[in-house]
């Protein structure tokens, strides 16, 4: 298992309007593609303005087919340029997760 870890900062005061539309049109189409959806989180304390969110997947090839499929989807394809349009994000951070043997996520 692998885990896609990204970490969006966004522009002072755009969060909100950027999670409204996520919520009610990015993530559905998100939830039918990608799979299984760990969560999302704001930070409270420290770097403010950042969204984390986190898919996990069986492998890096698994998240290729995936990803591929959402992004050929006309809906995402109307999603995410519309959402890019609000010029709310100023910088991604995305990586990739392997866990320990130890973790109970696995």
């Amino acid at each position: 298992m692998i885990i896609d870890h990204r970490t969006y900062t966004f522009r002072p005061g755009s969060i909100g309007k950027w999670l409204d539309k996520y919520e009610s049109e990015g993530l559905p189409i998100q939830r039918k593609h990608l799979g299984d959806f760990v969560g999302m989180f704001t930070t409270d304390v420290g770097n403010l303005h950042e969204v984390v969110f986190m898919w996990a997947y069986e492998s890096l090839a698994d998240r290729e087919v995936r990803r591929a499929r959402m992004e050929a989807d006309p809906a995402w394809q109307t999603f995410i340029r519309e959402v890019w349009a609000f010029d709310a994000v100023v910088q991604q951070n995305i990586k990739m997760l392997r866990p320990v043997s130890f973790s109970p996520l696995r």
